[in-house]
């Protein structure tokens, strides 16, 4: 049976971008809760799986109105692009939070926790970003969101490396530079995708503005 919607295709878009980018907001506080705090782990990683789960959710419902939809409010393949890489984010600070939960590691140090306020810093700068796209003269607005994305992502290719740097120096223990390397490396990668999304929202702005 055909159903008619009362809601806009084009809300129904932003609506969902929107709330993809609040729950990877969430899950970036969560994991930044986690490392600083260190308490309750396993609650934590069961919190941050839950909105990892809800983000893949949210994506599939991106995917199924773009397939139903024929007229979209900006182009398909951005659409399509937009959805993965928010759902990234959430992948890589779900993985993070997986990796330190099975491996076991010791309290994070403060490489871990700038890692994780860098993440958070560019999650939020993606959550404000993402409603200007609703209104075409808020599309120069986004450009600025972007350059800031793109700064924090520097800034943790720089925190990164440093990571790397101290923990090889400061640790003969194998085991402890292997996990402690991919955790790193997987909160890198999620400040990656934001610089993603932010590339994604800057090609948008620029073909619309």
């Amino acid at each position: 049976m055909f159903k008619f919607s009362l809601i806009p295709k084009e809300r129904k878009f932003f609506d969902l971008f929107e709330e993809s980018a609040r729950n990877m907001v969430r899950a970036a506080q969560a994991l930044k809760e986690v490392v600083d705090n260190w308490e309750d782990v396993g609650g934590r990683v069961a919190e941050i799986t839950e909105l990892e789960h809800e983000g893949d959710r949210i994506t599939h419902k991106i995917m199924e109105q773009l397939n139903r939809t024929f007229v979209t409010p900006f182009d398909r393949e951005d659409i399509n692009l937009l959805a993965h890489t928010l759902d990234d984010v959430t992948d890589f600070i779900k993985a993070a939070s997986d990796t330190m939960l099975i491996y076991k590691v010791e309290r994070p140090g403060q490489k871990a926790k700038e890692l994780a306020e860098i993440i958070l810093q560019a999650a939020n700068e993606v959550e404000s970003a993402i409603p200007l796209l609703r209104h075409r003269g808020e599309l120069q607005k986004i450009l600025n969101r972007c350059v800031e994305i793109n700064r924090l992502e520097n800034a943790a290719d720089t925190v990164y490396r440093s990571a790397l740097a101290e923990l090889f120096d400061d640790t003969s223990d194998i085991a402890r530079i292997i996990k402690w390397r991919e955790i790193f490396e997987q909160m890198e990668s999620a400040t990656d995708r934001c610089e993603d999304v932010a590339n994604v929202l800057e090609g948008v702005a620029l073909k619309h503005a």
